[in-house]
Formats: C-alpha cells, sequence, structure tokens
C-alpha cells in the first residue's frame, strides 16, 4: 500500500461537532449513558467560610460584592443555588444579615450557615432567618480519635447527633459536613447516615437532613475499583443505596493531589447532584473545587442550563486588587490561560483559531485569544495580535509588518528575554497603520 492510499480522503472535515458544538462548551456523547447520573445537578459556595478560612480577606464590603458576583454569574440558571456563611465574629454577621436581605428581595443564592456540631452552636443560628445550616460532622479516626476526649467513634457521634436534634427543633435542615470521609470507616459514616435519618424521620420534608462528602486532604479517587474510603463513586453509591436520595448530597474535595474536578465528575457520574466549592477555586492549601470548571462539564453533561460565565471576570479582577489573584496560567480566567507564544499556533489561529482554543473563549467567557511575541512568534503572531486590537487582518508580506518584525527580531537577537505584549506594541501598530 502506498503512502498516499493509507489514509482514504473525505470532501468535508470531521470536527465531531457534537462534542465540540460552535457556540457552547465540549459536550458529552455517551457510547452508554451512566445509569445513576441525576436529572439535574448544581453547585453551592463556600467562599465565605472556606475561602476566608484559606487566607481570602473579606470585609463587608468585598464579602457582600462577592455575593452580588454570584447572583450575576447564576442568574436563572439554578446552577448555583446556596453560599454558606460563617457567624461566630461581627463582620461574618454583617455580610450574612446582607446576603438575607438580598435573598428576601430576590437575590438567586441562598444563604446558609456553618457551625460546629454542639448544641451551643445551633442555638447560636437558630433564629438568624436561614432555612439551612451546615454542620462540622469529622468522620475519619483521625479526628474522632485524636480530637475529643477521652476521644472514639460513640462519643463523636453522640454529640454530633445532640446538635441534630437541636436544628431540627430549631425548624431548620441540618447538613452534615462528613469531613475527612475519603479517610473514615464505613462503620462510622452509614450507622451514623441512618442514626440522622431516623432522628429526622418525623420532621417535614423540607427539614430532609443534607450529607456532605468531604474529601478533606484530597486523597479521593475518581475510581470505581478502589475499595473504601478512597473511591469517591463507590462512597456515593454506598449512600445512596442507604437510602440517601440524590439531591440530599453534596461533594466537597481539595485539590491536595490534582484531582479535584476529576473526582467531582466521579461523584456526579455517580449520583450525587450537589458539588460544593468556591468560584476561582479559593480555599485551604491548594483550593477548593473551582466551581466554574466543574459547571463548565456540569453543561457538557446536559445537567444545568449554562450561567453567565463573563461575570466571573469582575470576580477575578476583584480577587488581583485584594493582592489574591488567580495565577497566571489557571484555566480559564488567568491572564496567560488562553495566550499562546509559539509561532506555529499563532500561525493556526490565524488560519482557523478553533485549531488552538478548545471552545469559543471569546464568545462563552468574554476573554480575548492573546499572542505574545516571542523570538519563536514569527510574523503570524504580529498578525494575530494586530487583528485581535484593530479589527485588521494585514498580510504576511506587507512591508510595515515585515519592519516591525524584523525589529522585534533585532531585540531577541540582541539578548531581550521577555516576551513583547499589546502594550508595549500598540503606539508602534497604529503608526504603521497610519501610514497603510
Amino acid at each position: 500500500m502506498s503512502a498516499t492510499s493509507a489514509v482514504p480522503d473525505v470532501a468535508e472535515a470531521n470536527l465531531f461537532p457534537d462534542a465540540f458544538p460552535p457556540g457552547d462548551f465540549p459536550a458529552f456523547v455517551w457510547e452508554k449513558r451512566p445509569a445513576d447520573l441525576p436529572v439535574q445537578a448544581w453547585t453551592t459556595e463556600t467562599t465565605h467560610r472556606d475561602g476566608q478560612q484559606g487566607g481570602l480577606p473579606l470585609t463587608v464590603e468585598t464579602g457582600l460584592r462577592i455575593y452580588d458576583l454570584m447572583g450575576e454569574f447564576t442568574g436563572t440558571t439554578g446552577a448555583l443555588r446556596q453560599a454558606e456563611f460563617f457567624v461566630y465574629r461581627p463582620a461574618d454577621r454583617a455580610m450574612l444579615e446582607g446576603a438575607l436581605e438580598r435573598w428576601r428581595g430576590g437575590h438567586p443564592v441562598e444563604p446558609t450557615t456553618w457551625i460546629r456540631a454542639t448544641r451551643q452552636d445551633a442555638a447560636l443560628v437558630a433564629h438568624l432567618g436561614v432555612r439551612e445550616t451546615g454542620m462540622l460532622a469529622s468522620a475519619s479516626d483521625y479526628h474522632t480519635f485524636h480530637k475529643f476526649t477521652p476521644g472514639g467513634r460513640a462519643q463523636a457521634a453522640g454529640a454530633y447527633l445532640g446538635a441534630v436534634a437541636a436544628v431540627l427543633d430549631a425548624g431548620l435542615r441540618p447538613r452534615l459536613h462528613l469531613e475527612d470521609a475519603t479517610r473514615a470507616p464505613r462503620e462510622f459514616i452509614l450507622p451514623f447516615v441512618e442514626a440522622v435519618q431516623t432522628l429526622a424521620a418525623d420532621f417535614p420534608a423540607e427539614q430532609a437532613p443534607k450529607f456532605r462528602l468531604c474529601d478533606t486532604m484530597g486523597v479521593g479517587l475518581p475510581l470505581e475499583q478502589v475499595a473504601w474510603p478512597r473511591s469517591v463513586p463507590g462512597m456515593v453509591r454506598e449512600l445512596r443505596a442507604a437510602g440517601v436520595p440524590g439531591e440530599l448530597l453534596e461533594f466537597h474535595p481539595h485539590n491536595d493531589t490534582h484531582l479535584i474536578v476529576a473526582n467531582c465528575l466521579a461523584a456526579v457520574l455517580a449520583g450525587c447532584a450537589a458539588i460544593n466549592g468556591t468560584l476561582l477555586g479559593k480555599g485551604e492549601r491548594s483550593g477548593n473545587a473551582p466551581l466554574e470548571g466543574a459547571l463548565l462539564h456540569l453543561v457538557g453533561l446536559g445537567l444545568v442550563e449554562r450561567p453567565n460565565f463573563p461575570a466571573l471576570n469582575s470576580l477575578a479582577e476583584l480577587y488581583g486588587a485584594l493582592g489574591q489573584g488567580v495565577p497566571a496560567k489557571y484555566p480559564l480566567y488567568g491572564r496567560d490561560a488562553h495566550r499562546t507564544r509559539a509561532g506555529i499556533h499563532a500561525d493556526g489561529l490565524n488560519k482557523f483559531w478553533p485549531m488552538y482554543a478548545p471552545f469559543d473563549v471569546p464568545g462563552l467567557l468574554g476573554r480575548p485569544l492573546e499572542v505574545s511575541l516571542t523570538k519563536d512568534s514569527g510574523l503570524a503572531g504580529l498578525i494575530f495580535l494586530i487583528k485581535g486590537h484593530t479589527g485588521r487582518e494585514l498580510d504576511k508580506h506587507h512591508p510595515g509588518v515585515q519592519a516591525l518584525h524584523a525589529e522585534l527580531g533585532a531585540e531577541f537577537d540582541a539578548g531581550r528575554q521577555t516576551a513583547v505584549e499589546w502594550e508595549e506594541l500598540e503606539s508602534r501598530v497604529h503608526a504603521l497603520l497610519r501610514e497603510t
């Protein structure tokens, strides 16, 4: 067989439009649809709790601005449904009160609270105006044997259940945060979940307890075949088999071992309807689940309507002003997330931009496809940069383009190491265009 006949030619390119729809995020095309996939999925927010706990400096004004941006992001889509707040400091209480006032006025994100699972803390939130509170219920022997005195599973479970009873008596829905679940014994989690459900059985349906599976140290795995406790889908399936509906399950991971979004998807595919995290991934250590990343895939799964992703550009700017900006190469919203420096990539962008873009970045994120000019960018990079910022598409043989490219090449040959950005070129390009 000759080299030219090894692969038959076709009249039109196959760009797999079902998997890569031109106007949306990449979609899931199933060979076999997972049987446990929920009908809907959504996210919940913990920036005002875990994000702040992880070092995000929040004043009341800043905290409420972030809450407002959450509303702009989710709109009427139901993609982001709740945000949890601390209640211990005056500033946190003020943030919560401001959020509750906005929510009563139509803000789409419901404020909830977070407390330690004690009767005293349950009394603290009983009259704040929330309908639901999270409750820290550390589940692993790492915690139950070493956090309590004298320690042990029974003492911990008894204390948690007493607090659950107080929350139910106050007319609130308890949300049990099973801390360190991916290092917790089955013999604690399953009996404890059953005891909570039994305790709540005589209360109204709107108080049915929720359970948040916390991969606190980021050691969970997105694999079915792994033994308890590290299999995220395995734990979700066991809790559902124990009678917990998928809509009352949340998954809350951390990113210590780089598996955070994969674990989120594994939880959803196993039947968990809610992912808890933070927009732009703020949180302790390596961060919480980046909800924008999880939602990109939930949209692709067809489980949620696409929210307003361009609104998060304002959130990224706010964090930058706080000295907490996202890293330059942070996916989706980093300064360089959609920037190429390779000439071959820039040439591809010029010829057919989807060649080097995962989706319609300007249309879906409100962010440009950028090129930084280096010694490797070539004429193609310069042409793309001019077109992107002026709308003028110049030919590579244009004398002004060739002259400017030669000037930049001379700078790099002389030892320049830094890339050339648009701000440096803007006046020179406009002078070039005036001469054209």
